[in-house]
């Protein structure tokens, strides 16, 4: 082996540069140079598959990891103070001893910081080694290796539950048909199976694949974190192209299912992989707290300098008094002192040696593990674990937990976040007739049944009166009366959310036809050659064709542990049997484990209720449940081909020609198959009402009226909060398919601008279409969501709903979940003129000043809520009408937002943030929220059916929206109340004990000695009183989570500057002083012209202020746990152990004086005992005076609370009772808590 020269290394890492950095990549097979060195390899510039999320090796840890802790500027000044320390003109302490503290505070970080990497380091190998199978063309055959073998150009082969090594581009699958289904939970946590086709016309799809056969160039985009998108095209030898995206893309970390075995092409490996490249490190925010402490901080060093400065001239001028130089300064090795001014220069830096505590070295240590503790305490909250699916809340940025305390503003999604995201067919229309299956309805109802009284709120919306035809009735042209929500009421039934298959519980599948349907098929069936043209046959037809749902057997799914239920309701219903319909059986899923078999193709007599469903969205699945009631099913999908049973049990197989999917700007898709009898080319389409009615063809007479009476029931619909689609047919003549393919394979081989040009292809197809019909899907609203939002209100959070939806359906919904209530002026902004939108925002403007600044209205939430549609919120967004929109939203208690973009949530968020300067919170479960969710200070991802990207991209994640109820109201309260008034209380510690100091440099010529020994005053820090503020800042409960929780308006206390003030941090620091003046005067009068020593005088300073410090803190603590005990006497017993054995063993520590036997003295000493008892009680007499007088004179809701707090359950259940009661009957006041009688101390006796 020839070794390069460095030239040659160089010029050969250039080229690896260039290589990777090109937009476009060829790509060959490496078979053909098995064997050779690397530098014959084609793809050698490529990286390998090995990866490493390390951060530091074995040699550079230490420089590296110093090198980020010294990114903390604290760090800096303590390395800095240290190093000062070893001049020795300012030395202050032995020089070694002032290294202890910073070293173990680097090191504490550092041990840390190790083990983090450690982690990860074991993480990385047990990856790296994992088995998987490499075709080697030596051996003819994949022989068994192991990831970070594979290279780009290798052929990979993946058997069924196992998981994807590499990015693979699909070059064959086991299944006859050529495609393969991936689970992708690990990458977007979406359970559903996603299908990928293999490349047609590359590999012949037979068990005898040959690699060696594969003599094509792949061409390929450079690696990008897009996990939806992908461009490649194949280049034949005769320079034939064939296109491919993201179908037939395995991506690495995705699991097969279903499939025996798929080959793929290596694309991407290692780091440059999709999974990779998404796999980013917890972000890093600062909280707004933090940013106050900083300030705080300043103030300290400010405050520092000052004493400094006057130590500094406090030794000028005592040095300037002396007639001669005193005896304890050493001359130099001339015979010369220091002059003065010189000797008070550097004075001034022993000071800062002397007085460095006051900057809080640990405060930042201890910052970081209180938030470790509260994050425990979260996560492990048992109220915040969804059963359903056993998640739990999870922080994924870990230092702002005290900002959930801070909240003004949340923004929610609406549809997976307020709703459940399961769908539930409710009705449908067809050629202009609506159904509105009141059976299936009944059905529904009972299964949400309300629990409690509580619930009935649903039902208590306002609806403005409609004239029209009614949805409840048979008749078809009734007037349209109020129809009552039952729908919004949660399923009761336990298991119904949980079901082995995604989207497929009872509630979801079990559908019961609606009888005159039933009847309208029958003939329809009955008529001789009627069902290929017939269109309510076609209606359904397009709701089993027109979609992307997999089948598989019942015995090939995914099995997932889960409780067994009792027999509920819902299976003791009847349906009534038809020869169309036979009766839904439900699906018996036993417990069991693994696969029993891995193919999703059922046999031709298939069973129809041995099927389940893989749908990738719940929309998709639940109509294909509901054509499946009607006994349209859905027996079998490939790449090719969909095969249906109708309800006379005829087998029908449709050969699928193309697939338009769905996409945010065509707001639909479609499916153009062959029909097997008519053997028409056939295009159904499926979207949203606004995005198929323009692309109707030209109405006459009977088709204009179909289209009327079903945008009629659309609009319904949507009043009623459905979710609606319109179902089209076209069929499509030989020559326009012909042509038209054409153009379809030319934009689907393209790289550049590949997504539009295949966007163009099917909007040329789909225009011209004839409607069919249109159907309603209900999305349910979450268990407490009205509650949640209703306490969040009464905190004084103002609740924004930012959807997608129709303007009548989020209205809708807005009045289910208590976001617009019955008593709300509801201002309705919806224009197309950006004149006309300022006109409206200056009057409704103008009309709300009036309303605030009327007298009667002084003090009050006002009852107006904002609901305006995309198109207005652009022109509101505008740079002229910014300012006039956001001061008309803060005067909103509620704003309703519709049709609007991800973009549109992202802007709507960071507006509000910087025009108003409050803390905001965003929470979605959707790759549509995420803009929205990073634009927040806090963003929060709803884990639910939606996958998990808003989760990755989130702070916080958790299962269930009213999870934010006790996550803002009581941990966010906690976690802020406790770290405001531990941070104050640090600060207090560090100036009562470093003013002692300062106060004895009055007495001894400020020359920077100590009465104290140094070993005990880097303990008293390190150990004696480290530990109480953290675990003070842990475990602190100023309130009790069912306070909080049933007196909403108590959060308010934190809001805007909290408790953590300009004016709390200055009395913290008067008080710090003045304690400091009693624990150092006090025994210097005692002892005053006595002949004791300077240690046996700071002794007692020492234990008096560790006394004063400790019950300071037990003033401070709100409720006492034995923990509180342990660690309180702890500390002081620690304090005399490690005293009286340093004491006894330190026989000269410090010469020529020494604390030998010094407090073993003081012990013995009646006079140690009677200044420990005086001092500390009139150190902490002002505070507790100050607490006494204002708990009983003027008590903050926060104090009353905890007075119902330390009342019997029962007795306090009564008072918050009373005061919801009052409440509901009057308005909320906003800027404090006033309950019908305040509990006071006499009232609270008198209970």
């Amino acid at each position: 082996m020839t070794l390069k020269s460095p030239l040659d290394r160089v010029r050969d890492a250039l080229r690896g540069q260039r290589a990777r950095e090109k937009d476009i990549r060829n790509l060959v097979s490496n078979l053909p140079y098995e064997g050779l060195g690397k530098t014959k390899q084609p793809n050698r510039y490529f990286p390998g598959n090995a990866i490493k999320t390390t951060k530091y090796t074995l040699l550079l840890f230490i420089p590296m990891n110093l090198f980020e802790q010294f990114h903390r500027l604290a760090n800096i000044y303590f390395v800095c103070l240290a190093i000062l320390n070893f001049v020795p003109v300012v030395n202050a302490f032995q020089p070694e001893v002032a290294l202890i503290p910073i070293c173990v505070i680097l090191s504490l970080a550092a041990l840390k910081a190790a083990w983090e990497d450690f982690r990860r380091y074991r993480s990385d190998r047990k990856l790296n080694n994992t088995p998987c199978f490499i075709y080697s063309r030596k051996d003819k055959r994949f022989t068994k290796s192991r990831w970070k073998d594979v290279r780009v150009g290798d052929f990979v082969k993946v058997v069924c539950n196992e998981i994807v090594p590499a990015d693979l581009l699909l070059l064959h699958s086991s299944d006859p048909s050529g495609v393969c289904h991936i689970e992708t939970s690990n990458l977007d946590g979406e359970t559903n199976l996603k299908q990928r086709r293999a490349m047609s016309g590359i590999c012949i799809s037979d068990p005898e694949f040959k690699p060696e056969s594969f003599n094509t160039v792949v061409v390929c985009e450079k690696p990008n974190n897009n996990l939806n998108h992908f461009k490649c095209y194949v280049e034949k030898p005769d320079k034939d192209k064939v296109g491919t995206g993201i179908e037939s893309l395995l991506l690495r970390g995705c699991k097969m299912r279903n499939t025996h075995h798929a080959v793929g092409f290596v694309v991407y490996a290692g780091h440059e992989t999709k999974s990779m490249l998404n796999n980013n490190a917890p972000r890093y925010k600062r909280s707004k707290l933090e940013r106050k402490l900083n300030t705080d901080v300043i103030f300290c060093v400010i405050l520092l300098l000052s004493m400094c400065l006057v130590g500094a001239l406090g030794h000028f001028l005592w040095l300037q008094a002396l007639p001669s130089g005193p005896p304890y300064l050493v001359p130099d090795s001339n015979g010369h002192l220091d002059s003065p001014s010189l000797s008070g220069f550097y004075m001034f830096f022993t000071m800062i040696i002397l007085l460095q505590i006051l900057i809080p070295i640990s405060l930042y240590v201890s910052i970081e593990l209180v938030k470790i503790g509260q994050i425990y305490f979260i996560t492990n909250d048992i109220d915040l674990h969804d059963d359903e699916t056993d998640r739990r809340v999870q922080c994924k940025t870990l230092n702002i937990t005290e900002d959930l305390g801070q909240i003004e503003y949340v923004f929610s999604d609406k549809t997976g976040t307020l709703t459940e995201n399961k769908m539930v067919f409710r009705r449908c229309s067809i050629m202009g007739t609506e159904y509105p299956h009141k059976e299936n309805a009944i059905r529904l109802a009972v299964l949400g049944e309300p629990e409690s009284g509580e619930d009935v709120i649903f039902n208590q919306r306002p609806q403005p009166p409609l004239t029209g035809w009614s949805l409840d009735t048979e008749d078809i042209t009734p007037d349209c009366t109020q129809h009552h929500h039952d729908n919004r009421h949660r399923s009761k039934v336990k298991g119904n959310a949980q079901s082995d298959v995604a989207f497929s519980s009872p509630l979801e599948t079990e559908v019961i036809p609606d009888r005159k349907l039933l009847q309208q098929i029958s003939r329809a069936g009955n008529c001789s050659g009627s069902q290929e043209i017939d269109p309510y046959l076609d209606f359904f037809l397009g709701l089993a064709i027109c979609n992307t749902v997999a089948v598989s057997m019942a015995t090939a799914q995914r099995q997932r542990r889960k409780p067994k239920r009792s027999r509920s309701i819902l299976e003791d219903l009847v349906v009534e049997e038809d020869h169309f319909n036979p009766p839904v059986k439900k699906e018996d899923f036993e417990d069991t484990t693994g696969l029993q078999m891995c193919s999703l193709h059922a046999p031709s007599d298939t069973n129809s209720d041995n099927l389940s469903y893989e749908a990738e969205s719940p929309d998709e699945a639940a109509l294909v449940y509901a054509a499946k009631a009607y006994g349209f099913t859905l027996l079998n999908r490939t790449p090719d081909s969909v095969t249906l049973r109708l309800p006379s049990g005829e087998d029908l197989v449709f050969e699928v020609l193309d697939t338009l999917t769905f996409d945010s700007n065509r707001k639909r898709m479609s499916v153009l198959v062959r029909h097997p009898i008519t053997r028409e080319y056939v295009l159904y389409t499926k979207g949203a009402d606004y995005a198929i009615m323009e692309l109707l063809e030209h109405l006459s007479g009977k088709q204009k009226n179909i289209a009327a009476g079903t945008q009629h029931h659309l609009d319904c619909y949507a009043k009623d909060g459905l979710r609606t689609l319109c179902f089209t047919k076209k069929v499509v003549s030989y020559k326009e398919y012909e042509s038209w393919s054409v153009n379809r394979q030319r934009a689907l081989a393209a790289i550049d601008h590949r997504e539009e040009l295949v966007m163009d292809t099917a909007v040329q197809l789909e225009t011209g279409l004839s409607l069919l019909g249109a159907t309603g899907i209900e999305d349910r609203l979450q268990e407490s969501v009205p509650d949640t939002i209703v306490a969040l209100r009464e905190a004084g959070i103002q609740v924004w709903v930012l959807t997608g939806d129709k303007p009548e359906t989020a209205v809708n919904i807005g009045y289910a979940c208590r976001l617009l209530e019955e008593e709300d002026l509801v201002i309705n902004m919806s224009c197309k003129n950006k004149l006309v939108c300022t006109s409206i925002l200056d009057c409704t403007l103008e009309e709300v000043r009036r309303y605030s600044e009327d007298p009667r209205n002084v003090d009050t939430t006002q009852g107006i809520s904002l609901v305006i549609d995309g198109c207005t919120l652009t022109m509101a967004l505008s740079s002229d009408l910014q300012d006039r929109f956001v001061d008309l939203a803060k005067r909103c208690r509620s704003v309703l937002c519709c049709r609007v973009t991800p973009l549109q949530k992202s802007r709507v968020v960071k507006m509000v943030r910087e025009k108003l300067k409050v803390m905001t919170l965003a929470v979605g479960d959707g790759a549509n929220d995420v803009s929205m969710i990073q634009a927040a200070d806090i963003g929060i991802g709803l884990s639910g059916q939606e996958g998990m990207q808003a989760v990755m991209a989130s702070d916080f994640a958790i299962s269930r929206f009213k999870h934010l109820n006790k996550l803002i109201l009581v941990h966010g309260h906690w976690c802020y109340t406790r770290l405001a008034n531990m941070i104050i209380y640090f600060f207090y510690k560090n100036v009562a004990y470093v003013n002692l100091l300062f106060w004895y440099q009055f007495f001894c010529g400020f020359s920077g000695t100590t009465m104290i020994d140094y070993w005990l005053m880097i303990f008293f820090n390190l150990f004696f009183t480290s530990v109480p503020p953290i675990m003070f800042g842990i475990m602190d409960r100023d309130v009790s989570a069912e306070m909080l929780l049933g007196v909403p308006e108590l959060y308010r206390m934190g809001q805007g500057a909290g408790e953590y003030t300009f004016s709390t941090f200055w009395v913290s620091m008067l008080d710090a002083f003045y304690q400091s003046l009693v624990c150092f005067f006090i025994p210097y009068l005692a002892y005053q012209d006595s002949d004791i020593d300077v240690f046996t005088f700071g002794t007692p300073l020492n234990t008096i202020s560790l006394f004063t410090i400790i019950l300071h803190l037990s003033i401070e603590i709100k409720a006492w746990t034995v923990v509180h005990w342990v660690i309180m006497l702890g500390s002081v017993a620690l304090y005399f152990i490690v005293t009286l054995v340093y004491s006894a063993i330190c026989v000269s520590c410090n010469p020529p004086s020494n604390p030998y036997w010094i407090l073993q003295s003081q012990m013995a000493d009646p006079m140690f005992y009677l200044l420990c008892i005086i001092t500390t009680v009139v150190a902490l007499m002002p505070r507790y005076m100050f607490h006494v007088l204002k708990n009983s004179i003027a008590p903050s809701p926060l104090v009353q609370a905890r007075h119902l707090d330390r009342l019997d359950p029962s007795t306090r259940d009564e008072w918050m009772k009373e005061w919801k009661s009052f409440r509901s009957t009057s308005q909320v006041k906003r800027s404090r808590l006033s309950p019908p009688t305040s509990p006071t101390m006499e009232t609270l006796a008198d209970i």
